[in-house]
């Protein structure tokens, strides 16, 4: 049985056992790359990674849906993966790739005060740091020697010890 009929094509009108069969397809490939690709957190991605999981959803679902083909799409999100491993890598290996692809921490707390510019750069509300730093363990913002925003977002306490 020719693979493009059963599949069909991007240009055909596809039947329900079509669409089944390529979201059965697509599903195991994206399982398959995502399982290849370096582990990460879901918790401490970075823009590379959420670029990356949105290009490679966002192209997978044209291949389900028939406004792609299948092959190809599957051969950019292999490109896709590639890239992102190269570019892990080039952080990895070169400061100045890792600051550009992820950022730098930002101190935002020094002696119990708040950078108040700081805060601002990172689009977060002075709630939200107290929210963070109650996770860390501190009821009040005065009472942390030292905090950073991580470069995936998160807030790391710095204690005196």
């Amino acid at each position: 049985m020719d693979l493009t009929n059963l599949l069909g094509d991007a240009s055909s009108d596809l039947t329900a056992f079509q669409l089944a069969l390529r979201a059965i397809v697509v599903f195991i490939f994206a399982v398959a790359l995502f399982r290849l690709l370096p582990r990460k957190s879901l918790a401490n991605t970075s823009v590379i990674d959420v670029v990356l999981t949105v290009l490679i959803g966002s192209s997978l679902s044209r291949a389900l849906t028939g406004n792609a083909p299948l092959g190809p799409v599957m051969v950019a999100c292999i490109v896709l993966g590639g890239l992102w491993v190269a570019m892990g890598w080039l952080a990895i290996h070169s400061e100045m790739f890792s600051r550009l692809l992820k950022g730098r921490p930002l101190e935002v707390i020094r002696n119990g005060a708040v950078d108040e510019a700081v805060l601002r750069r990172a689009q977060m509300g002075r709630r939200d740091l107290e929210q963070k730093i109650r996770g860390q363990g501190y009821a009040r913002i005065e009472d942390v020697p030292l905090a950073y925003i991580e470069r995936n977002g998160s807030v790391s306490v710095v204690s005196e010890d």
